[in-house]
């Protein structure tokens, strides 16, 4: 079995509101509270590929356990 990668886990990308201060949100709904956000969707993608890895970093280091990625998302939004 490989590893797994941050850009094993889906990610929700979502336009965040102009009074949250615009921009994006990208949430892995794999990964409790894990979300990262961006001025666009690809840099809040790139951010949140950085979260993943943290939280897994994380959870690892807490000695809890990781869930594995899904294949497919049954609802966005």
């Amino acid at each position: 079995m490989s590893p797994i990668k941050a850009t094993d886990y889906p990610l929700i990308v979502e336009p965040l509101p102009e009074e949250d201060g615009g921009g994006f949100v990208a949430r892995a709904p794999d990964l409790p509270g894990c979300m990262s956000d961006g001025g666009t969707p690809e840099e809040a993608v790139i951010n949140a590929r950085d979260a993943v890895l943290q939280w897994i970093e994380a959870a690892h280091d807490l000695g809890h356990a990781v869930p594995p990625p899904s294949r497919h998302l049954a609802l966005a939004g």
